[in-house]
Formats: structure tokens, sequence, C-alpha cells
């Protein structure tokens, strides 16, 4: 028996209603995914990183060469360190890093050198640092940091010289070191203008450096500050709550996200605020404001290690949930995606 089905009246008139509103294309869209769609920023597949998959290393970069290693796997944390030529999509292994395996520890620049330090191991928090010749691919101890032991801090690279501060000891932290490679000496700065806290994102801007985010006693920290060097002073920017940003767009707080800075511009990517993230932000320091742009391509993920080179920024390593990755991928803020 053929069973015919009545659609009544009322449907029909809803769905000839629809299929308007649907060709008003100016008007109106029937697509949720037409407004992201319509974001700047395109993000290709590039060649994996070489090491293990891993989530919480180090990154930095000397002379157009980025330099990527130590990290936890899962099961073991690691030393070993990569350089990667963004000009042949090459990866080089380089002399593993010489101290006690870690993640979660910090790095900085200064003088053509790479600096690494602090982090956990699996059982203590850590002090240490070691220097980087690239020219040499050899590791110096240099002077330990001075604050406490810690892990999930920020650094930052100003006038040839390293800022190191917040973190976790088994209390959170808001203290702010300077290393300074001429002398091999650290010096206590002013501590942080806001709140204690744990993997907040930094990044330095014409002389300048910026913190915020971060994790303090369960609370995802919304408090953005810049750092002059200078003067050793701190000011508190907008922060990423409606109450400093009312009718203005910006990214939500969050803990272990990335940030490239290239082309005069800052991009906040990914990271987690109860969920891991995928969503990435521009931002202008001359007007202290931020943009979105096409979401990032990969699986979204948390404590992965970002860097620059040339016109494009670069995103690798990180987690989600158990699963840790080894994808590289490349950002070109000026195209569209292709998907």
């Amino acid at each position: 028996m053929k069973i015919t089905q009545h659609t009544p009246k009322i449907a029909w008139r809803f769905i000839l209603s629809l299929a308007l509103v649907c060709s008003l294309g100016t008007l109106t869209s029937c697509d949720s995914s037409d407004e992201e769609d319509d974001l700047l920023g395109d993000w290709i597949k590039d060649s994996d990183f070489a090491g293990v998959s891993r989530t919480s290393a180090v990154a930095f970069t000397i002379d157009g060469m980025a330099y990527v290693g130590t990290g936890y796997d899962g099961s073991s944390r690691l030393r070993d360190f990569w350089q990667f030529d963004a000009n042949k999509g090459s990866w080089i292994k380089k002399a593993s890093f010489p101290g006690q395996a870690r993640n979660a520890a910090v790095s900085f620049t200064a003088n053509g050198k790479g600096y690494v330090g602090t982090g956990y191991d699996g059982t203590s928090y850590l002090k240490d640092f070691w220097e980087y010749d690239p020219s040499q691919d050899t590791w110096t101890q240099i002077a330990d940091f001075p604050g406490s032991a810690r892990y999930g801090a920020v650094a930052l690279s100003l006038d040839e010289k390293g800022y190191v501060g917040a973190g976790y000891d088994g209390n959170y932290q808001k203290d702010f070191w300077q290393y300074n490679p001429a002398t091999g000496q650290w010096t206590e700065k002013v501590g942080l203008g806001g709140a204690k806290r744990l993997n907040a994102f930094a990044f330095t801007f014409n002389g300048k450096g910026y913190i915020g985010g971060g994790i303090n006693n369960g609370l995802y920290q919304t408090d953005f500050l810049e750092y002059d060097p200078a003067n050793d002073s701190w000011v508190k920017l907008k922060g990423l709550n409606e109450d400093d940003r009312e009718n203005e767009d910006y990214p939500a707080a969050r803990t272990g996200a990335v940030t490239l800075v290239f082309n005069n511009k800052v991009y906040l990517v990914s990271g987690s605020n109860g969920s891991v993230l995928s969503d990435v932000w521009e931002y202008d320091p001359a007007s202290d404001a931020w943009t979105a742009k096409s979401y990032f391509e990969g699986s979204s993920r948390e404590g992965a290690v970002g860097f620059a080179s040339g016109n494009y920024g670069y995103i690798t390593t990180g987690q989600s949930g158990g699963y840790r990755f080894d994808d590289l991928w490349r950002f070109d803020p000026s195209a569209y995606s292709d998907n």
C-alpha cells in the first residue's frame, strides 16, 4: 500500500516564507557558518613536526629558524630539540636539551641565543636555566632562575634581555625577573600589575611586553597587562570582559593559548576555558582592539607552541584531552580559507 503523507497548508506557507528569506542573501543568512566563512585568515597544513607528539613544549626563533623542544608525550617528559626551516619546510634534529627532561618550561631569546628554564619533571618543579647557541649547536648552563622553582610561567624577550614571571610553585605567583646575558645576572622587577596566574599568554610588541589570560584558583583571568621595561611599570589595558569592552568584540579568557607576532599585528590562537578552543583573534596594540579571524583548521587544542617566519605564523604540538599532536599549521591572515 502506498502511503501519502499530507502536509498542512500552514507548513507549506512556512516553507515558502523560509525560502524567500534565504533568497534575500544580502539581508540575512540561513547558513550559520556564513559569518565564520567571511572571516579573513587561512590555515594551511605544513610539514609535520618531526619529533613525537607532545604538549607543553617550548619554542623560539633565531635568524629566521624556529626551534621546538621539551614537552610531555603522555608517558614521559622530553629533552629532544628540533630546528624548522620555513623556506624548505624541513625539520632537523639538534642537540638535545641537557637539563632534566621537562614540560611547561619557558623560553626567550637575546643576542642571537635561546634560553630555556623552569618547568616540571614529573616529580619536582624546576628553576635551572640553559643557553642555546645555534651557531655551535651547544647548550650551556647559566645562573638559576632566582625566584621559586615553578612551571607554567611566562617569558618575554625585550631589548636583548629576558623576562620571566608568574606561574605555579604550589602557589600561584606574580613575581617578575629580568635576565641580562651581558652580565649573566638576574634582577627582580616590579611584579605583575594584575592577578597571579598560571599558563597565561604573553608576547612582545614595539618594545613592550603584554600578559593576559591564565588561571588562578580555578578562575580564568580576564585582565590584560602592558609592561614598559624603560620605566619598570605595568599598565592595565581593557580586560577580556564585558565591563571593560562593552559593545566590542574580544576573545574569551583562557589558558594554554598561543600568540603569534608578525606584520605589525598579534594573533591569539586556541587554548582552553573549560573546553579546548579553536578561535583566532587579531590584536592591534595601537588601538587596543581585537578582531575575529577565521577559525584554526586543525584540531582544537591547548598547550601548543607557535612561532612566526616571514609573513606567516605557525602552530604545532599541543593536546586535547588525552590526545597529543605533532601536526604543523601555517597561518596567512591576509587570505580567505578555501574550506
